[in-house]
């Protein structure tokens, strides 16, 4: 029939955890169908699964969102034999070598290539680029970032790839921090300075669950940023400027301005709300998480080259990423 498109076939590399939410989202569309989730070894009462990668050839697009050290083997396998799109999580890869592969891919594999830093798709995204030239911020001189929670105490946690030390020592960094430096990456540029402080706290399984990391650009701008699964749920951004800051706390997005404000005595008090919103950072990472996909998505169905800069950045924020786990 004349205009009618067809779905395009997915083929799905994981099953559980964050592969699950991605298929979720994936059959709530009606323009793809989830032809295949593959998984090396196991065999599931799904009628999708396979044991046979080459199977997924016959797809679209894959999605890999597998453990973090299995992705430069699917990557290789998948750039070297299949045609179609590929979307995989972050982070892209797990050593140096690796990466330097990804850099020498030519142009046509590297623009078929989608990495998952959903966190340029956010509100967080747009409200720190907003911040940027504010005058009601004024020149930004800090930025804070804490996303905690109490996965590592949780009986699943010691069974799961992200507790083996051996594979993942870095998990955390890699999965979670990752996020928050890649922001910071696409909005101040190179790091002048940083340092990396993992622990691991919670005693359970071998690698590290607790990281904190701070930042110095190049333009004097300084960071922090505290990720933890042996801690209690917090999810907070501040933005400090010279002129007010800004904040997301407890599903509140608040900017508190103008500097000089005193009190009855003249001396400095905290400034007075200027502008008051709800905001929720669980709905904005589903949220970005979808539109994060339908990039992807739109690019497959209408056959166009993704934009390198993706790529670029992707490979960027890697970099930063493994060169300080090789300094620790």
């Amino acid at each position: 029939m004349i205009g009618v498109q067809l779905a395009i076939k997915i083929g799905l590399i994981g099953y559980r955890n964050h592969a699950a939410r991605l298929l979720q989202l994936l059959e709530q569309r009606s323009d793809c169908e989830i032809n295949f989730i593959y998984h090396p070894t196991k065999l599931l009462n799904e009628p999708r699964i396979t044991n046979n990668l080459s199977e997924l050839l016959k797809c679209d697009a894959i999605l890999i969102a597998s453990p973090n050290h299995t992705h430069y083997g699917y990557l290789e396998n998948l750039l070297e034999n299949f045609k179609g799109y590929i979307f995989c999580e972050k982070p892209p890869v797990s050593s140096l070598t690796e990466i330097e592969k990804l850099e020498n891919l030519d142009v046509e594999k590297k623009s078929r290539l989608f990495f998952n830093f959903n966190y340029r798709f956010s509100n967080i995204n747009n409200n720190l680029k907003s911040q940027l030239n504010s005058d009601v911020i004024g020149k930004i001189i800090h930025i804070n970032m804490i996303y905690t929670h109490g996965l590592a105490f949780k009986k699943e946690y010691l069974n799961s790839w992200r507790a083996d030390g051996k594979k993942n020592l870095h998990n955390i960094a890699e999965t979670v921090s990752i996020h928050y430096l890649d922001l910071l990456n696409l909005h101040f540029g190179n790091a002048k300075k940083l340092f990396y402080f993992p622990r691991l706290i919670s005693e359970n399984g071998t690698s590290y669950d607790t990281d904190y990391f701070t930042i110095q650009f190049e333009d004097g701008v300084t960071a922090s940023i505290l990720n933890s699964y042996a801690s209690p749920s917090m999810d907070e951004i501040t933005i400090i400027g010279t002129n007010g800051y800004f904040t997301i706390k407890n599903n509140e997005l608040s900017i508190y301005s103008p500097r000089d404000t005193f009190n009855s005595k003249g001396f400095f008090i905290s400034p007075p709300i200027v502008y008051k919103h709800s905001f929720s950072m669980e709905n904005d990472y589903q949220d970005s998480l979808q539109k994060s996909l339908d990039y992807f998505i739109t690019h497959v169905k209408e056959k166009t080259p993704i934009d390198l800069d993706h790529f670029n950045a992707s490979i960027r924020t890697n970099k930063i990423i493994l060169n300080l786990i090789n300094q620790e």
